[in-house]
């Protein structure tokens, strides 16, 4: 992708992965992959931010015999996504209106 994604802009698309339904650090990076190239030692400390700030809030399962991680949305993560989900629907709106040539608008 030709487009750098802002740490505000990771914070949404995990918080967006976690709200449809949680998931562990593996399949997080592998859905954010899936859009931009980002790599596991990127991703953690984010998770482990989003945890600290009350964000996300985590519970192991076992598999196969190790104990997965798994990051879930709280109510505060869900205002946040919330807030994130406006604020790029306004900047989405405007950087289509420049790009589309439509700048009088």
């Amino acid at each position: 992708m030709t487009y750098q994604l802002t740490a505000p802009l990771l914070d949404a698309c995990v918080l967006g992965i976690v709200a449809q339904s949680d998931a562990y650090g593996y399949t997080l990076t592998q859905r954010v992959k899936e859009v931009v190239d980002i790599s596991e030692s990127t991703l953690y400390p984010v998770l482990r931010r989003l945890q600290k700030s009350e964000f996300l809030t985590t519970y192991d399962q076992p598999f196969e015999g190790r104990n997965r991680r798994y990051y879930s949305i709280t109510d505060k993560g869900n205002e946040l996504l919330e807030f994130y989900r406006n604020e790029w629907a306004d900047y989405k709106t405007k950087v289509d209106r420049l790009i589309g040539g439509d700048v009088n608008e």
